[in-house]
């Protein structure tokens, strides 16, 4: 990630248009190629940004630029829009780039973990007859949250996330190459579940023949008054 703290001016066209008069402020260039412009105000929103795919180029102001005391332009175009953010920088105060490395992302409350305890409890929510091997059964890129036999006796990985999204899936396919290598486990078929799941995961998942189920955390729990249930 690269920070930059500069006296600027900003403009953005393309959909709609808007204008950031001179002043310092924070900009971000990220890894994705994502620049967003924040003021040392508004909490964690940017006042302006564009998102990838984008590219950024560092060009020299024009004549009139240059005699209005712009030092340097920023000119990120976004690559399936006419959209364009046009930075002009008078004058940097500090420049740095830091290699963040890989996110593990965010867990929050420990619900991730609850709900891998509660489904391993009450395992044949996911049908009459199931039964649980293990939970956190590890493989050599990690552990799944969940392994468990269906009915017929067929080994099922199950990958827990809060919000399903196509990282998780991803996580998910990747377990399961390796387990079906494994001749004792083999065939090993897949269940990406969670709190909610987002249309582009569902899809993904349905189409590497993955089942989804989305977890009612309270059901779970046992707080309302009817059967575990799925919803």
């Amino acid at each position: 990630m690269r920070l930059v703290i500069a006296t600027c001016s900003v403009d953005y066209d393309g959909r709609l248009s808007a204008h950031l008069p001179l002043a310092d402020r924070l900009l971000l260039v990220k890894a994705d190629g994502s620049v967003l412009v924040h003021s040392d105000g508004g909490s964690y929103k940017p006042l302006n940004w564009m998102s990838p795919p984008c590219a950024m180029a560092e060009v020299e102001p024009d004549k009139t630029e240059a005699a209005e005391g712009v030092r340097l332009v920023w000119v990120v175009q976004h690559a399936k829009s006419e959209d364009r953010l046009r930075v002009k920088i008078h004058e940097v105060h500090h420049d740095s780039s830091h290699a963040l490395g890989v996110d593990p992302g965010l867990v929050k409350d420990g619900v991730e973990a609850h709900l891998q305890k509660l489904l391993a409890e009450h395992i044949t929510t996911l049908g009459e007859g199931w039964t649980l091997t293990r939970r956190e059964h590890m493989t050599a890129i990690g552990p799944v949250d969940i392994l468990c036999r269906d009915a017929a006796g067929g080994h099922v990985a199950v990958e827990i996330k809060r919000r399903g999204e196509i990282d998780g899936v991803e996580q998910l396919t990747r377990y399961l190459e390796l387990m079906n290598r494994d001749p004792a486990l083999r065939p090993v078929t897949g269940i990406f579940a969670a709190q909610s799941i987002k249309p582009q995961a569902r899809t993904l998942a349905e189409d590497r023949g993955i089942r989804c189920v989305v977890l009612d955390y309270d059901a779970l729990r046992g707080i309302d008054s009817s059967e575990h249930r799925l919803f």
